[in-house]
């Protein structure tokens, strides 16, 4: 089990949803599965996996998997031009704090380039374009960052800390998809999120319920 270095999310550690992605896959890759990071997942190291559990080579627990109850929450959707209108006002583009990030980093140019905006409701909305090749662990990295920015404020980064997705269907390369997220509560460093990725078509086709964890700050 290796997170290579292309999959990062803050410097030098893999994006929290590929990774949850990869790790899922010791149960159920397309869930319902619930994903905990005890660990920045790290880059380019085998990983070892036994009893729902991951570990590093000096024995580390980084994540720890178990499968859960159906993932009910759904973010409603939104028109492909509508993602693509509050992508124009990503916050991300002007101060992100992990501007390699696989999934949402505007200076990662393999990445996904997922860059949501917010809408007037509170959610936020960005297009995905399927990239050409697409995994179970692709949908849990779409599912992961437009969460993070319905929280995330100028000084005031976070990171995935647990997620739970369930995957209905793959996208195919190259469709025009749109994700949605939206804040849903909580309590100090604490922010719990809801996500949804659409089809071409509007099919619903993965959902996920997260906790992300503020950093401190200075």
């Amino acid at each position: 089990m290796l997170v290579e270095a292309r999959f990062q999310g803050p410097d030098g550690s893999g994006n929290g949803g590929w990774s949850a992605g990869i790790f899922a896959a010791l149960i159920d890759d397309r869930g319902p599965v619930e994903v905990t990071l005890r660990r920045p997942p790290p880059l380019d190291t085998p990983l070892t996996a036994a009893d729902g559990e991951v570990r590093d080579p000096d024995g580390q627990l980084i994540a720890q998997v178990r499968r859960v109850a159906p993932v009910e929450a759904v973010v409603p959707p939104v028109d492909r031009a509508t993602a693509e209108d509050a992508a124009r006002a990503y916050p991300g583009l002007l101060d992100h704090p992990f501007p390699r990030c696989f999934v949402c980093g505007p200076a990662q140019p393999d990445g996904l380039r997922i860059f949501p905006g917010r809408l007037p409701d509170g959610r936020t909305a960005a297009p995905f374009d399927a990239p050409a090749e697409v995994t179970p662990a692709t949908v849990w990295a779409a599912l992961d960052c437009p969460g993070g920015w319905a929280v995330l404020a100028p000084g005031r980064p976070y990171v995935l800390g647990r997620i739970a997705a369930q995957v209905t269907a793959l996208p195919r390369p190259g469709d025009e998809c749109a994700v949605t997220g939206l804040a849903v509560g909580g309590e100090g460093r604490k922010a719990e999120v809801h996500t949804s990725l659409y089809g071409a078509d509007g099919a619903l086709l993965g959902r996920a319920r997260a906790t992300w964890v503020a950093l401190p700050t200075a």
